[in-house]
């Protein structure tokens, strides 16, 4: 029988905790990233997903990518994207960890009869104002994804940026940004709910997952068990809120359509509703599932990396911190 005790309470300060954001951002993002080029591309086809369509099918767009526009093409707009990890998860983890200590400095009793609340609705605050400051960088990373790389449009980040900005005003930066705030608060609510919940009452009650204990017998889960449990939390979180996902990238290509004609049809939508409306109504309910597979794929990957890198930062720095003491 393995005695369980609570798993030891972070101690990080806020830079701290944007350093160990911004790292987990970063190796995350260049993994995943060639995942999130498949997501995008069979977001914005408008054809069924189908054998004699641009993309059919996983390998086939793989393949269709790298032979029409080169290996490269699968980590289009690899530097916004980069910036977007790094800045999202910066904020994310830092206001999340300062949510989390005002929560049970302010009533600890509270704070553990209801922690599973409490990390639900921290989490998605904590990813809303993360989503608020790092949106342009994921509109610009939509837009380099979707243009016609025989065709290029923009030079890179800093001229696409640019471009944008100059023939469609500041507010393009900003198209989506609606069902982006709907997806995003639940999406990571649910994301840290299910994350502490097999780290914290699942998988450190079982040997094999356990870290070990320190010199205080606090138990602490192991990497694999936060791989897991991030994949999980990953997998649950993605599928719950994906026709959002799509919506949202269908709205950010509006106004660009015109340089990505090789793809096939295009939509024209004026708002969210009216883009929900054009896509259920011409594609079929499913189409708010297109591109779910590598999607799938890639928020399993992304949120196991992500939560593991920054909680082994993490439990590098505190261990660190006491040795010293």
């Amino acid at each position: 029988m393995v005695n369980f005790i609570e798993n030891i309470e972070s101690h990080l300060s806020l830079s701290q905790s944007a350093i160990a954001g911004a790292i987990a951002g970063a190796v995350t993002r260049a993994i995943a990233q060639p995942l999130d080029v498949l997501k995008i591309r069979f977001q914005l086809q408008l054809e069924p997903i189908k054998k004699g369509s641009k993309y059919s099918s996983t390998l086939q767009a793989v393949y269709s990518i790298v032979k029409d526009e080169g290996l490269t093409a699968l980590w289009s707009g690899h530097i916004p994207a980069q910036l977007l990890s790094v800045s999202y998860g910066t904020i994310q983890f830092s206001t999340y960890e300062i949510l989390t200590q005002i929560c049970k400095t302010a009533d600890p009793q509270f704070f553990y009869t209801h922690k599973h609340l409490i990390n639900f609705s921290n989490g998605a605050i904590a990813a809303s104002v993360a989503t608020l400051l790092s949106f342009p960088f994921d509109t610009v990373r939509t837009r380099l994804i979707a243009e016609e790389k025989t065709n290029k449009v923009y030079r890179g980040f800093t001229n696409a940026l640019s471009v944008i900005i100059k023939k469609e005003g500041s507010s393009a930066l900003y198209k989506g940004i609606v069902p982006t705030l709907a997806q995003i608060a639940p999406h990571a609510g649910i994301q840290f709910f299910v994350y502490k919940l097999f780290t914290e009452h699942v998988f450190n009650r079982i040997s094999y997952f356990q870290r070990g204990t320190d010199v205080a017998t606090v138990v602490e889960s192991s990497v694999t068990a936060n791989l897991l449990a991030g994949g999980i939390a990953g997998m649950v979180s993605k599928t719950a809120i994906y026709p959002f996902d799509v919506i949202k990238k269908r709205l950010q290509i509006q106004g660009f359509q015109e340089h990505r004609k090789l793809f096939g049809r295009q939509m024209y939508c004026n708002g969210t509703m009216h883009c929900v409306k054009l896509t259920v109504s011409e594609e079929g309910f499913l189409a708010l599932y297109k591109g779910y597979v590598p999607s799938l794929l890639k928020a399993v990957i992304v949120s196991a990396l992500h939560f593991a890198v920054y909680d082994e930062i993490k439990h590098f720095i505190i261990r660190n911190s006491n040795l010293n003491k």
